[in-house]
């Protein structure tokens, strides 16, 4: 370990289990809580997702965000070294580590990971890697190149910085070599100093975005936070903001359907 090596102690995780995921049809509880080596159903097994993320995440301290079926998050990580804090509305990612801020202030630690809760296969390996990039950047983005770009936000790159990331309604839209060019995605994961983490929550409390959203039958105009803007305000600022690629798309797959769940469970039960 070089001197410039943070100790696994000086790096805590924060993990959004708050949802339920909307897309898991036939699913009511917390998707986090998935199998991943499946019994009966791909629904009921064994090996839940957020066990087998929590297990290759950096050993410093790790604070799970919830909402949806709490009670069941904190029964299945009961006796395990992790913190809760409850993310009362669920209003975007970037809500979440808001809701977070006080267990954010009380960690000693100097720098982070922040992750979906859906995302089980990305390796120990992976995290200390986007944490030792924080030696030369504010925050650093895991990125992953795709067979298939779907529906995924991209980033965007000039002179090997991030500039922004981009959603799929937007540059779906721009000029096909432009498109073309943008290959790696978001995978929603990512390392940041404690310094810019604190510098900068309080600006994106100040700039909610509104989105409109079914609720009831209605269409609903909502304020929600997204991570992501904390990029455009550390750019703005001339902070760096870096990026690291998975060595495999399948290491940052999110498990957000049935077929997702079903792809993992395979994955899983080769590997046995």
């Amino acid at each position: 370990m070089t001197p410039t090596d943070p100790t696994p102690q000086d790096v805590a995780s924060i993990v959004m289990a708050a949802g339920r995921g909307s897309r898991m049809q036939g699913y009511a509880g917390n998707k986090t809580l998935l199998p991943l080596v499946a019994g009966e159903t791909p629904f009921c097994g064994s090996r839940p997702i957020l066990l087998h993320l929590l297990a290759h995440l950096p050993t410093g301290p790790k604070v799970l965000i919830v909402n949806h079926c709490k009670a069941d998050v904190i029964a299945a990580t009961r006796g395990l070294p992790v913190a809760y804090c409850e993310q009362p509305v669920l209003n975007g990612t970037g809500g979440a580590i808001l809701a977070a801020l006080p267990q954010i202030q009380r960690l000693a630690c100097g720098r982070f990971i922040i992750t979906m809760g859906d995302v089980p296969f990305v390796r120990s390996e992976t995290y200390a890697r986007l944490v030792q990039a924080l030696d030369a950047n504010d925050l650093v983005v895991l990125g992953f190149r795709p067979v298939d770009r779907k529906q995924y936000g991209v980033l965007e790159i000039e002179a090997g910085r991030v500039r922004r990331i981009t959603e799929w309604k937007y540059w779906k839209d721009y000029p096909a070599e432009r498109a073309a060019a943008l290959s790696i995605c978001n995978s929603g994961i990512y390392a940041v100093t404690r310094e810019a983490l604190l510098a900068y929550l309080p600006v994106l409390s100040s700039r909610p975005q509104t989105v409109h959203k079914l609720v009831d039958g209605r269409m609903t105009a909502i304020e929600e936070f997204f991570i992501t803007d904390l990029i455009e305000f550390m750019v703005a600022d001339g902070r760096a903001v870096g990026y690291l690629v998975a060595e495999d798309e399948t290491e940052t797959m999110g498990i957000d359907d049935l077929g997702a769940l079903e792809k993992a469970q395979a994955r899983v039960k080769s590997a046995l």
